[in-house]
């Protein structure tokens, strides 16, 4: 709550400082939608669309927004967007990521699906899979798959979280360590240089570990914005995974930890941002 309360108020004073009010209204839509593009905006607001990437480059400038191609995104350090908006983050990539994810998943596989935009997109592209047993923590993974007729679903047992319709808590782990999994497909907040996988609330990376130790092979599924972004609870570390599903690897030092631990590290490209200047 501390962490929370603290990041709203930096955000809050960063917004104030705004004296464009165009670039407010910028701000809000960013918010709501997750992502904005320059081509709307100068629609919406009757200008140039280079005073409007002028007014996106101040907003990044003040780290409240992330360029992208063609636009900007939510920037990645603001923990209070909603679920709903950040599925249009990154969305290109993360429907990328999903359909090769999916690839690695044989017909009557039984696996595990956790809580994620990401692993979402793992779950839409599964349609045409035959013979799969599901285990979620995630009700919006098995609202998509409970039709399929070729697919059975279990839904973990516990608290749902209301903001993203995850379920959590101590009756979760129990019901997740009854099974032994062919494949866990997992996300993860962030990433940093040392290849430790975090996230931000301690009841979620509980159910994302039973998943880790009860699945036989690990899937990761992440955009290249996980690496920008920082997260207080450690899941575990990517020497973990067995297969890494992104966008684009950056290079440095978690390439080379890949390496190290025999992790199969599969990219499917990205869309080139935007210079911010």
């Amino acid at each position: 709550m501390v962490r929370g309360t603290l990041q709203a108020f930096r955000s809050d004073v960063r917004t104030q400082s705004l004296t464009n009010d165009r670039q407010q209204e910028i701000l809000k839509l960013a918010r709501a939608n997750g992502r904005v593009t320059v081509e709307d905006l100068a629609a919406r607001f009757e200008v140039t669309p280079q005073t409007i990437r002028k007014d996106l480059n101040d907003l990044c400038e003040r780290r409240l927004l992330s360029r992208v191609h063609g636009g900007a995104i939510i920037s990645s350090g603001v923990s209070n967007l909603a679920y709903q908006a950040r599925r249009f983050v990154a969305q290109t990539e993360k429907e990328a990521i999903g359909i090769a994810a999916a690839r690695h998943i044989p017909n009557r596989a039984s696996l595990f699906i956790n809580i994620g935009t990401t692993t979402e997109e793992v779950a839409k592209a599964l349609s045409q899979h035959e013979d799969l047993l599901v285990i979620t923590n995630n009700l919006n993974v098995a609202t998509l798959l409970y039709p399929n007729p070729h697919i059975d679903v279990i839904v973990a047992g516990g608290p749902v979280r209301r903001v993203d319709g995850a379920v959590v808590g101590e009756a979760t782990v129990q019901f997740i360590n009854q099974f032994k999994v062919d494949y866990a497909v997992i996300g993860a907040s962030a990433i940093d240089e040392e290849g430790a996988l975090l996230d931000f609330d301690y009841r979620e990376v509980r159910v994302s570990r039973a998943i880790i130790e009860n699945a036989r092979h690990v899937i990761l599924v992440a955009d290249k914005m996980k690496f920008a972004r920082t997260a207080p609870v450690r899941i575990g570390h990517v020497s973990e995974i067995d297969l890494f599903v992104t966008d684009r690897l950056p290079d440095g030092k978690i390439t080379e930890i890949c390496r190290e631990n025999s992790v199969e590290v599969l990219e499917v490209g990205s869309v080139e941002e935007e210079p911010v200047a």
